[in-house]
């Protein structure tokens, strides 16, 4: 057997060496590559879990309209089309998800608004009409329920209080009338106020969500739903990557009233609110809610409260906002006694008002 030369021994190190250095630079990019595969998660079994609970919703709804050809305008036959022709059916979809097995069902009030009849369509395919339990205009929120020879797939509420901008989300629904759909994103924001309403405080996300996504479930990881998908904003009408969910923490009182009463009935007191800042005069700012007026014979009325009073607390809890003063006013039952802290002629008071019902709030 012959020796290896020197320069043959130089050889097999130099190849020996070359294995250790490329087996160095691969295992940090295998590790790499396994470290990202970890990382992004990966929903199969979530949207397996939930979907079944995830319905289609058809709707038949009464319109008025008050366009009339203009060649029938100013002639005996506008009357009769004002009278015969006046209201049109139109037809629309949205989502929504079961939240009991006997068959009780959350989705949008825009999307049963003036429905004549709702149909709701199963994973399965099943097709069940759905009455409307009730409705709330203010959170866009409605129940409905449909009699099912079964009890039906279901799925939990989550905390959406426990919600970390960045965490991952999934938006289940029927984008375009294509039902069973799931996209994923993450929590974009929180506490978006986008001038829906008085209750504003919404969920954003870039799980894309579409026209029909409406009153579709947003679930965490967990499979608990935590927003109910509401609003897009959108320059082309579909997904720009914001899209607005109300919070499961909002939702779940709404619901369990719309079950219980068929309707929502809120606390109110008849003021006019603003933030104090410096328009309320020098050193006002964040200190509280600014009363800019009084309703007559209302609860605030009655109470005492004055024009000019600064409220800075509601049952000892702090005030700073007109928002928080007015969801926490909404949310005391009518007939309830609360207690206000506020500030008149630069004076801490104390103040118990009697709640009364906020107009219109029967559903």
């Amino acid at each position: 057997m012959t020796r290896p030369t020197p320069a043959s021994r130089r050889m097999v190190m130099s190849g020996f060496l070359s294995l250790a250095v490329l087996s160095a630079c691969q295992a940090p990019t295998a590790m790499a590559q396994r470290g990202a595969r970890s990382a992004v998660p990966d929903f199969a079994d979530l949207a397996e879990a939930v979907l079944p609970a995830v319905v289609n919703i058809a709707v038949l709804s009464e319109q008025t309209t008050t366009q009339i050809p203009p060649e029938l305008r100013g002639t005996p036959f506008e009357r009769y089309f004002r009278e015969r022709r006046g209201k049109q059916q139109v037809q629309g979809a949205g989502s929504g998800f079961i939240v009991d097995p006997a068959g009780f069902i959350v989705t949008n009030n825009h999307v049963v608004g003036n429905a004549v009849r709702v149909v709701v369509s199963l994973q399965d395919g099943t097709e069940l009409p759905a009455h409307v339990v009730g409705t709330d205009d203010l959170t866009d929120l409605a129940l409905l329920r449909v009699e099912a020879p079964r009890p039906l797939p279901s799925v939990p509420w989550g905390a959406s209080a426990e919600l970390r901008v960045g965490q991952w989300v999934l938006a289940a629904g029927n984008p375009f009338g294509l039902g069973g759909t799931v996209t994923s994103g993450i929590v974009s924001a929180r506490g978006r106020e986008i001038g829906a309403g008085p209750f504003d405080d919404f969920i954003q996300t870039d799980a894309a969500i579409n026209p029909g996504n409406s009153g579709g479930p947003l679930f965490n990881a967990a499979g608990e739903v935590i927003g109910i998908n509401t609003a897009i904003f959108s320059p082309t009408g579909a997904s720009a990557g914001i899209g607005f969910a109300t919070p499961s923490d909002l939702a779940r009182g709404v619901i369990d009233q719309l079950r219980r009463d068929g309707r929502v009935e809120r606390g109110w007191l008849g003021i006019a609110v603003q933030d104090t800042g410096e328009e309320a005069g020098p050193g006002m700012r964040n200190r509280g809610v600014q009363v800019q007026n009084v309703e007559r014979n209302s609860p605030a009325a009655r109470a005492g409260l004055r024009q000019g009073d600064v409220v800075t607390a509601l049952n000892g809890e702090r005030i700073e906002t007109s928002r928080a003063l007015i969801r926490g006013v909404a949310g005391t039952p009518p007939g309830q006694t609360i207690r206000l802290t506020l500030t008149r002629d630069g004076r801490p008071r104390e103040m118990a008002v009697q709640v009364g019902r906020r107009p219109g709030s029967a559903g």
